[in-house]
């Protein structure tokens, strides 16, 4: 895995200025016919997905419905049973984690997958870390680095980059993370109910560090129930229902009860959504 580019958030600078996604510039990802069944199991049924980069696409479905396979299988934890998938227009394989890392897909699960007992920087760094020609480990460039990282994403409410994992409050825990998440040049992140269990404020740090990843060029996909977060930050909705894309299409085409239909029934007849929503076709 590279180190950090300084252009992007873990350097030394800012990151780039917000990507404007062009018409003509096709999806960073995007999924045609993607299947999935577990023995007698179909978990997806020919799924088509975009996600463009600099936009934030909110994922949503009712339980049982397929997200967690789908973001798995973008993951490279499971493998497609049938579909093709292009990463910048470009047929792309994803038979494993590291793939899809090597792409620079990262993926941030409810569970977080922080060890309490490490410090910020050893979390961010835990199986990546940099070692001096000694072969040592380089304890200061990886602070360097978490910090820098953590700064690029306006991360400010940590006392310490040394401050264990275990005195942190919920959304400095996703803020961490996040940041662990773009620090290995990422360009897509999955993040898995991101703000489920936070309060008010908490709730409101993780949203405001999901559009700086935006800002920062990132393609970024959000699963969420929270239909509150999803229509303060998505600018596209994809909503699956029973393993089938039920509709997908810019924020502006849906309100919320057009999205919890899609959730419930696999389908609406409000105006609110355009027809062709409704076949789970990009209306972008």
């Amino acid at each position: 895995m590279s180190d950090p580019d300084p252009t992007r958030p873990g350097g030394a600078a800012p990151g780039p200025a917000p990507a404007v996604p062009s018409p003509d510039v096709p999806p960073l990802l995007r999924l045609r016919g993607i299947s999935k069944h577990f023995g007698a199991v179909q978990a997806l049924y020919r799924v088509d997905l975009d996600l463009p980069a600099g936009e934030v696409t909110a994922l949503c479905g009712d339980n049982g419905a397929g997200k967690s396979v789908l973001t798995k299988t973008i993951a490279g934890i499971h493998a497609a049973d049938e579909g093709e998938m292009y990463w910048e227009g470009r047929q792309v394989h994803i038979r494993s984690p590291r793939d899809a890392a090597a792409l620079g897909i990262e993926t941030v699960y409810q569970d977080l997958a922080l060890a309490d007992n490490l410090d910020i920087v050893q979390n961010m760094f835990l199986g990546r870390e940099r070692r001096s020609r000694r072969m040592f480990l380089d304890e200061d460039a990886m602070e360097r680095a978490a910090t820098q990282t953590m700064s690029s994403l306006r991360v400010t409410t940590v006392r310490s980059i040394r401050q264990p994992v275990a005195t942190l409050s919920g959304g400095q825990r996703q803020a961490v993370a996040v940041a662990k998440a773009v620090m290995w040049n990422s360009r897509l992140v999955m993040l898995d109910e991101p703000t489920a269990a936070l309060g008010v404020a908490q709730t409101r740090m993780v949203l405001d560090l999901v559009r700086r990843l935006k800002d920062h060029g990132l393609a970024v996909m959000v699963i969420s129930h929270n239909l509150n977060d999803v229509f303060e930050v998505a600018d596209r909705i994809a909503v699956l229902h029973l393993g089938r894309m039920a509709a997908q299409d810019r924020i502006a085409a849906f309100d919320r009860q057009t999205v919890v239909d899609f959730m419930t029934t696999g389908g609406s007849t409000r105006d609110a959504t355009s027809a062709g929503a409704g076949q789970g076709r990009s209306q972008a």
